[in-house]
């Protein structure tokens, strides 16, 4: 009988362990069968470019994993039985687009549901975004964690005429690429960025000053050290009272794991992420292993590892080798995920790269400018290639699984691989 596995969730982490597990493993010996809501790859760290009217490259999983043995099943994750090993999956006819914060009131009819069972789940459903409670975010915002999102948004700003404000919450990565995207795709629109503390404050003098440099180049107001406490049809509220215009607001402040995890009886954190050992497997559950976002990893100086694709892809590589070495008696490798930099797109024509320690503190050394753009672009496609080849770089000779699988009596599972 073959070892099941099956990967829930097909960002980059996901789809790179599925990849990375056909390259390692056997196909006589196992079933590998990835569970996502769409049928294509999509590269979130693009999802600002694609709000502002930019068409991004088709990437059909049907295309990537073709004659790698990977199974797509498309379908939404409702449910984890980690006791039972099984996992609940719908149809996705409208549930996609009927998820996330804002979308709790909408009724759609409930599909018919199939359980898949497993032997080994790799959990990589990933995260999106998080209105943090603040009245009216649900109802009146925009986000870019998803691509029906970004979808919204980019109707939305077509929609909008000359000098209409638009107000991006967030300063971060994620807040400083939109709203640079944004100025730069639509110089006619009134684009704010309200920033909890100082603008970059997290970067090197040298990243700061330039930063500072595009943002006012591409007449973006910001409001530094601001918390935006509401947020109406037209406007947001700051937390002294004041309030700012904003016909489009865009949610950039920080993402929420999927809450299937905490569900379950996997141990969590105190934010739903699963907590694993080195090799990304699950503390409590060891057929389950936890990549990405969904997971608590812990970086270098024990500090955990920020959401993001730059932390998540290492993971995948990591659970990956570990699932294929166990299955086949080797040993499991485990190498520390550490930093090297941070890549930010500021438009399409200027860019950041701040290098940064392996525990993700900037120093003093930064590529600015169109290099930078280039950089960060180079990037981009990297990221989004090395998911249709993770094993690139390394050994990707297949490995026999040297334990047959064990079931219980109900064909719930198997026992852990030595």
């Amino acid at each position: 009988m073959q070892h099941r596995i099956v990967v829930i969730g097909a960002g980059y982490t996901g789809a790179t362990a599925a990849g990375r597990l056909a390259k390692r493993l056997h196909s006589d010996d196992v079933a590998i069968t990835l569970v996502n809501t769409e049928p294509d790859f999509v590269e979130r760290v693009r999802l600002h470019q694609l709000a502002v009217g930019q068409s991004l490259k088709p990437r059909p999983f049907s295309e990537m994993f073709a004659g790698t043995g990977v199974a797509l099943k498309l379908g939404r994750v409702t449910g984890v039985d980690a006791d039972r090993r099984t996992v609940r999956v719908v149809a996705v006819d409208g549930a996609a687009e009927a998820e996330g914060p804002g979308r709790e009131g909408l009724e759609y009819e409930e599909p018919a549901y199939e359980e898949l069972e497993y032997d080994t789940l790799v959990y990589a459903l990933g995260s999106g975004w998080n209105d943090h409670g603040v009245p009216g975010t649900a109802e009146h915002a925009h986000e870019i964690a998803s691509r029906p999102g970004a979808l919204r948004l980019r109707e939305r700003l077509a929609g909008l005429g000359a000098g209409q404000p638009v107000v991006v919450v967030g300063g971060g990565l994620t807040g400083v690429e939109a709203a640079t995207e944004i100025a730069e795709a639509r110089p006619d629109l009134d684009v704010a960025l309200a920033v909890r503390g100082g603008l970059g404050d997290w970067l090197s003098p040298k990243g700061r000053r330039h930063l500072r440099k595009v943002v006012d180049n591409l007449g973006i107001t910001v409001h530094e050290d601001t918390a935006v406490a509401a947020v109406e049809a037209d406007h947001v509220t700051t937390a002294d009272g004041t309030a700012v215009p904003a016909a489009v607001t865009v949610w950039t402040a920080g993402f929420a794991v999927h809450p299937i995890a905490q569900a379950t009886t996997l141990e969590v954190d105190g934010t739903g992420q699963i907590v694993v050992d080195r090799s990304m497997r699950s503390v409590s559950h060891p057929e389950v292993y936890a990549i990405g976002d969904a997971a608590l990893v812990m970086g270098p100086g024990d500090k955990p590892l920020r959401m993001s694709c730059a932390s998540g892809v290492p993971t995948a590589w990591q659970a990956a080798d570990a699932i294929a070495a166990r299955l086949s008696g080797a040993k499991v490798p485990t190498t520390p995920v550490r930093y090297f930099n941070q890549c930010i797109s500021l438009g399409r024509k200027e860019g950041l790269i701040q290098y940064v320690t392996a525990d993700d503190r900037a120093v003093s050394a930064a590529l600015t400018g169109r290099l930078a753009a280039a950089y960060k672009e180079l990037i981009c496609k990297g990221a989004a290639w090395g998911v249709a080849n993770p094993a690139v770089g390394t050994l990707a000779r297949r490995r026999r699984v040297v334990a047959e699988p064990v079931r219980d009596g109900n064909g719930a599972g198997v026992k852990a691989a030595a």
